[in-house]
């Protein structure tokens, strides 16, 4: 099991989702002998899990059912355990295509936090790319590198506990874009310019006020960034269901013999109704460009 390659049969050691419904998914590790207690009874990972397909079917000790599924980068962040805020994938797709992301692209970030957006650039980075992440808090790079090895993405991925404002990111002119979530980022940007390559990259940077988001924009003029843009994303999702519309009687056509039509007759459409609540603010991205030196 790997985050960037998928594997076709359970093995012990594994991280699989278990999906007991689309409000409930939970991440457990596959250890031989061991098992996980559900609303559907337990799973013995020996006889249950280990040997069986991703994507199976698997009955629980009390006669329900839940399904395995393999673990993705967009399943991780709906399930991680949270020691951070946390991306969310509406702001990641849009970070992952603006910065210009492909397999083999360098790409620094910091803070590490959670990890939510560094499995998805590594996915997306992989097989010949190499994320560099750093992070200010020592016990959370130590659970993020144990993560990375535990999703056999450890090779992709080299993390470093430090002060990115004070010391970097510890390279220098090889990086093809760069992302900070950090509380002032830009206290950063000169070391964030320095990672880039010469023949210049993409920048971005979140933050939840605005007010970071002028400081960061002076500091990027200041160094010389170019395409400066700040945006926020909403997702607003439709509900599309069924309705009953009545069919309106208009009378006889004129010169019609016909009877108007007295039943209450009506057609079935389905139609999209906008949510009457929807996740607000999240954060503004600011994306700029290094030019070439």
């Amino acid at each position: 099991m790997s985050f960037v390659e998928y594997s076709e049969i359970i093995q012990e050691g594994d991280v699989v989702i278990i999906f007991q419904g689309h409000e409930s998914m939970m991440p457990i590790k596959v250890q031989s002998g061991a098992q996980t207690q559900t609303r559907y009874g337990a799973i013995r990972h020996s006889s249950d899990l280990i040997g069986q397909r991703f994507g199976s079917k698997v009955t629980c000790s009390k006669g329900g059912w839940v399904y395995v599924l393999h673990p993705t980068p967009e399943l991780w962040t709906v399930n991680l355990p949270h020691r951070t805020q946390i991306l969310y994938t509406t702001d990641i797709a849009n970070i992952t295509l603006m910065l210009e992301l492909k397999p083999g692209s360098v790409v620094c970030e910091s803070g590490t936090g959670s990890g939510s957006l560094s499995h998805s650039i590594i996915r997306t980075i992989a097989p010949t790319g190499h994320l560099h992440t750093v992070e200010f808090h020592a016990q959370r790079a130590e659970k993020a590198m144990q993560e990375f090895k535990e999703h056999k993405v450890s090779h992709l991925v080299t993390v470093r506990n430090q002060d990115v404002c004070k010391d970097g990111f510890g390279i220098t002119g090889i990086a093809d874009a760069v992302f900070l979530d950090i509380p002032s980022p830009w206290e950063a940007i000169t070391h964030a310019k320095s990672a880039m390559k010469r023949k210049g990259g993409r920048l971005c940077s979140f933050s939840p006020c605005i007010e970071q988001v002028q400081r960061t924009c002076e500091a990027l003029l200041d160094h010389g960034f170019e395409e400066i843009c700040t945006l926020e994303v909403l997702l607003r999702v439709h509900d599309v269901r069924a309705i009953n519309l009545p069919l309106p009687d208009f009378g006889p056509e004129e010169g019609s013999a016909d009877t108007p039509n007295t039943g209450n007759t009506s057609v079935i459409c389905r139609t999209a109704t906008p949510p009457r609540e929807m996740a607000g603010h999240t954060g503004y991205l600011t994306f700029a460009t290094k030019p070439r030196d």
